[in-house]
């Protein structure tokens, strides 16, 4: 069974509330952040010229649900793994822990589309070297 993608990262005093605990938006950063990570590393990108287009990720949906705080300086372990690949889109999950003790898990879509300069982003089929390489991290 493939093993997903590991990062970490330092909770920033910018991240935080009034009382030093993680701001939920700043989970969506993280998750943003953790994907960019996990697709370079397999030699890929957020954006790409495929077939002479170039090509992008937009967000369609993107969940996160707490389970404990984490604090200013708190090094969070982010696990992502590709739950869903299908012809246009892909789906990925987040784990974070800190110290072993779970934080939160999230959940992002993103579709593959055309994004042509003053052009509105149009679906397409996710590249085949692109899918391939995204099974790594399958779940």
């Amino acid at each position: 069974m493939p093993q997903p993608f590991r990062t970490s990262r330092l909770v920033e005093f910018h991240d935080t509330d009034m009382a030093g605990i993680m701001h939920f938006a700043s989970f969506f950063v993280y998750m943003e952040s953790a994907e960019h990570e996990m697709l370079r590393s397999l030699g890929l990108s957020i954006y790409a010229v495929v077939e002479g287009e170039q090509i992008s990720f937009p967000r369609v949906s993107a969940t996160c649900n707490y389970s404990s705080p984490a604090r200013c300086e708190d090094i969070l372990d982010i696990e992502v793994s590709v739950t869903r690949i299908g012809t246009k889109s892909v789906t990925y999950e987040f784990r974070f822990t800190c110290d072993g003790h779970p934080v939160a898990n999230g959940s992002m879509t993103a579709v593959c589309c055309r994004v042509g300069a003053g052009e509105k982003p149009t679906s397409r089929p996710i590249p085949a070297e692109a899918v391939a390489k995204l099974k790594t991290y399958a779940a």
